[in-house]
């Protein structure tokens, strides 16, 4: 999966599963707007949420951290 950054990572991960961001953003305990602006690369992901991303998409957490430092 070829993305531009962490924030597009976490979008393509979600669309593909059909989840609502409302529901990744109550998972990740923020809002929906500060979501949308993360998947946009607007806000920076915090290191705290990757955990998070990587169990509710069973996706290895290192490859987030890799995308998370690029």
């Amino acid at each position: 999966m070829q993305t531009e950054n962490l924030g597009d990572y976490i979008r393509q991960l979600r669309e593909q599963a059909e989840m609502p961001l409302r529901k990744l953003a109550a998972l990740l305990d923020i809002d929906q707007s500060t979501l949308s602006k993360l998947e946009r690369g607007e806000r920076p992901v915090s290191r705290q949420m990757l955990p998070i991303i990587a169990k509710t998409f069973k996706v290895d957490e290192k490859e987030l951290v890799v995308k998370f430092m690029s």
